[in-house]
């Protein structure tokens, strides 16, 4: 039998690549997630809430991520099948099961409700739905989901807080093998209260936290989009220029009854429409390598590092002889 060639039609995995990408644009959240809370630098959540950096992934990536979505269905569907009543929406409402607290500053999106688990079925359960690598669900099935993944806990906390209920259920798939794994929790309301303190004081923050680590060689900070807003570097700007929208502004404030006020409008803006005023200027904190000297009565801000001196006008940063 004559052996038959192996041909790789690499182009056509690029385009499907691309294709998913040019599908998903890249976002900023208007609200800081109870699915991050749990996260171990309120830095990093900082610079999220705030959008200094746009996260960029590529089309493998954004496919990698939609598995967990694409398999909540089949997973309420196989509980429906062992005899589980299970609610995907607030019948209240109509629609997904929802917290918000700080004003809508903080939020999140439950997966279900849930009657009837065997383990106790008279106790309404929260629903949360997670997908696992083959190392990582053997983690899961030897310490249970408190030890190996406290954001999922803390972000269930969150959820049993603000819908009321005393119980989760934590239903994970191997994506490996498809084997399932369950774990039921108690709401804690001490954890819960915690994590939504939290909360607030990354939203109402003016300056963003201390970093985690003592520079960027942290190995927490290898991994993190932000690092460059975080460390003095070599170079006096960071190498992605944080982004200029309201909330990278020093006169946005967030409101603790919800939205925006811009200090120097003195009304409230709206900032999903990624527009930028020309009274715009950067939070000093954002730039690290530089020293912060005065401002002026224009509205002009100034910087200087060790060998150049900085000015931040309704154009951006640029650099200065004054």
């Amino acid at each position: 039998m004559a052996k038959l060639t192996m041909i790789q039609d690499e182009p056509t995995v690029a385009a499907i690549y691309a294709a998913i990408k040019a599908a998903n644009r890249s976002s900023h959240r208007t609200y800081l997630g109870a699915s991050s809370i749990g996260r171990p630098c309120a830095r990093e959540l900082w610079f999220m809430f705030r959008w200094v950096k746009r996260s960029q992934f590529d089309g493998r990536m954004l496919r990698l991520f939609n598995t967990g979505h694409l398999e909540e269905p089949r997973l309420i569907a196989d509980l429906q099948s062992a005899g589980v009543e299970v609610l995907e929406v607030d019948p209240t409402t109509g629609e997904q099961w929802a917290v918000a607290f700080h004003g809508g500053h903080f939020r999140g999106h439950a997966d279900g409700a849930a009657l009837g688990l065997h383990s106790a079925p008279k106790t309404w359960h929260l629903l949360e739905f997670k997908t696992h690598n083959d190392k990582s669900f053997a983690k899961l099935q030897t310490d249970g989901v408190e030890k190996t993944k406290p954001e999922h806990v803390a972000q269930m906390q969150v959820y049993m807080h603000g819908l009321g209920l005393t119980r989760a259920y934590y239903l994970a798939r191997n994506k490996n093998t498809d084997e399932l794994y369950g774990e039921r929790l108690r709401y804690n309301q001490k954890q819960a209260e915690y994590w939504i303190e939290r909360a607030g004081q990354i939203i109402f923050a003016n300056e963003p936290p201390l970093p985690i680590g003592k520079d960027a060689s942290f190995f927490q900070c290898k991994f993190c989009d932000f690092t460059d807003y975080c460390y003095r570097t070599i170079s006096d700007l960071p190498e992605v220029m944080p982004e200029r929208n309201c909330r990278t502004c020093i006169h946005s404030t967030p409101k603790e009854t919800g939205g925006w006020l811009c200090e120097q409008k003195g009304y409230e803006v709206e900032q999903d429409k990624g527009m930028v005023c020309k009274n715009h200027r950067f939070i000093p904190m954002l730039f690290p390598s530089l020293e912060y000297t005065h401002a002026d009565e224009n509205l002009n801000v100034f910087y200087r590092s060790n060998t150049q001196k900085y000015i931040n006008t309704e154009k951006g940063i640029l650099p200065c002889s004054n």
